[in-house]
């Protein structure tokens, strides 16, 4: 079954001859950038190799949400709030979103003390979030048959769709002034003087002071062709969407088994909340002990499998010359299968927790590849070592609801204006400094 379709965009034709900045990467990181950037006079030019928001930005779960959150992302998500807030009108389409709020459930005495202590996290900057019980959790979740001690609540939190969200921003940026190219890859870097002076795409140059690397899970191959070292893995995330239910329940949802939340077509989409897929790849050993303290923290929800990825993977070249067909060019899409074993156990979860859902149908389920970091933190980030060569990838799952600050902070670095939130955690340079690389997440 294939994955989900993303609304189309259409390409540019006559590829420019130079850009102030060619953002290479149409997910939804690339569009908001790119749509910053265009806001501010800046030309600029978006590279996809495939189709805009046809990988991760289009199979996430479409949430948007504070809550949860790794601490160190909370600014910069408050900020990416307020941008979805006017983003239809921004962008004159519709992205889908809207502020129903989301729960986390508890499943045990212990875990509900442990997420009424985390909720200070958001309380500290004035953003309501509390935990919810009894009558006030039941007409939240009318008709539930959820076996928890009660849920941890944020009312602004909320939701878009993913497969109109991408296409909509970057058909802003375009009527802004900047010009969207797919299937069109950026084959690699062209440098002079020590810093960033072009880019070779499969249909020729682009002269250019910056570039924005924004391509998620192909984020690594590109940087490592220019001697960069961004560690990042992949993992698998399978979802689910059923036919319309009438009468289900608005708020969004995450509990040990399952997460679902409602869609604008009046079905849902539902995952696995505690399970992930691992294919084993060449740089799982490459990039072993960088991941060792999130694989010891994150092994319960880990499923790792040997598959034909290994040889997939083992086949793409890491080193090509800019007059060489680019392994993006290769693969346009990754659009791998869902894991079953997932989606059946999240489809059955849910179902029993809503009755509701028992009258409904799965009519489509697909597999997304999360781009992660050891910290599962992102880079948003100049790279010190190639002036105007600029990063915003890895962000771990969590990168859809948080890509209009994230657009934001980039287009602050690129043109050098004072950032929106502090960077320095998002720094690359945290990978190769000495710092201690920590995990914090709120997940």
């Amino acid at each position: 079954m294939p994955g989900p379709a993303p609304v189309h965009v259409s390409s540019d034709t006559n590829l420019p001859s130079s850009a102030d900045v060619v953002v290479i990467g149409g997910g939804i990181i690339g569009a908001c950038t790119a749509l910053e950037l265009a806001e501010r006079g800046k030309s600029v030019v978006v590279l996809e190799k495939g189709e805009i928001g046809c990988e991760q930005s289009s199979r996430n779960w479409g949430w948007v949400r504070a809550s949860r959150r790794d601490p160190r992302e909370i600014p910069l998500m408050l900020e990416a709030i307020r941008a979805w807030e006017g983003m239809d009108t921004r962008t004159g389409r519709k992205t889908g979103y809207v502020q129903d709020g989301i729960l986390f459930g508890a499943s045990s005495a212990r875990i509900f003390a442990r997420y009424e202590r985390w909720t200070h996290n958001l309380t500290r900057h004035a953003m309501d979030c509390r935990m919810v019980s009894g009558a006030e959790l039941d007409a939240l979740m009318p008709g539930h048959r959820l076996s928890i001690k009660g849920a941890m609540y944020t009312p602004k939190d909320g939701r878009a769709e993913p497969q109109w969200a991408a296409p909509a921003i970057a058909e802003a940026a375009r009527a802004a002034g900047a010009r969207v190219f797919t299937r069109c890859a950026a084959r690699g870097l062209e440098t002079s003087a020590g810093r960033v002076g072009g880019v070779v795409t499969e249909k020729g140059r682009i002269a250019c002071d910056a570039v924005v690397l924004a391509g998620g899970a192909w984020s690594r191959l590109f940087a490592g062709n220019h001697g960069v070292d961004l560690p990042q893995l992949k993992v698998l995330n399978s979802v689910l969407r059923t036919s319309r239910v009438a009468d289900g329940p608005d708020v969004t949802l995450r509990t040990d088994r399952f997460a679902i939340r409602k869609r604008a077509d009046g079905g849902y989409s539902i995952a696995s909340n505690h399970e992930n897929t691992v294919d084993i790849v060449p740089d799982s050993f490459r990039l072993a002990l960088r991941f060792w303290p999130a694989f010891k923290e994150e092994w319960r929800t880990l499923r790792f499998r040997l598959t034909e990825r290994w040889k997939e993977e083992a086949a793409l070249p890491r080193k090509w010359s800019l007059s060489e067909i680019s392994p993006f060019e290769m693969r346009r899409i990754l659009d791998p299968a869902p894991a079953p074993r997932m989606i059946s156990g999240a489809w059955r979860s849910a179902q029993a927790a809503f009755p509701i859902l028992e009258s409904a149908e799965v009519v489509q389920a697909w597999g997304g590849m999360i781009d992660v970091t050891p910290d599962a933190l992102p880079v948003i980030s100049g790279v010190a070592d190639l002036p105007g060569f600029f990063i915003a990838t890895g962000f771990s799952g969590h990168g859809f609801g948080i890509a209009p600050g994230a657009g934001r902070l980039m287009a602050d670095l690129v043109t050098e204006a004072p950032p929106v939130v502090d960077p320095t955690d998002f720094r690359l340079s945290r990978f190769h400094d000495g710092s201690r690389v920590e995990l914090l997440t709120g997940d």
